[in-house]
């Protein structure tokens, strides 16, 4: 039951999600390539498709005004 089905909804924790402006599922996949994954990996690690992760860090860059895991690292640390 611990397991989370494929293309499950995430839930944010209180905050964190409207803080950044971000959904939780961009949260979850920023947080994952901010501890330097690669793609691939989160992708296996939330048991969804490399192109969706893909597509939450395209839509989190857009939002934050970033264009790189760079900008994303910075962007994150400044929020939290």
């Amino acid at each position: 039951m611990g397991r989370r089905r494929r293309g499950a909804r995430v839930q944010a924790r209180p905050g964190t999600a409207r803080h950044t402006g971000l959904t939780a599922q961009e949260l979850t996949v920023a947080r994952l390539a901010r501890r330097s994954m690669s793609n691939r990996e989160i992708a296996r690690e939330l048991v969804l498709s490399v192109k969706t992760i893909e597509y939450h860090l395209g839509n989190a860059y857009t939002k934050l005004g970033i264009n790189s895991r760079m900008g994303l690292i910075t962007k994150l640390d400044e929020e939290s």
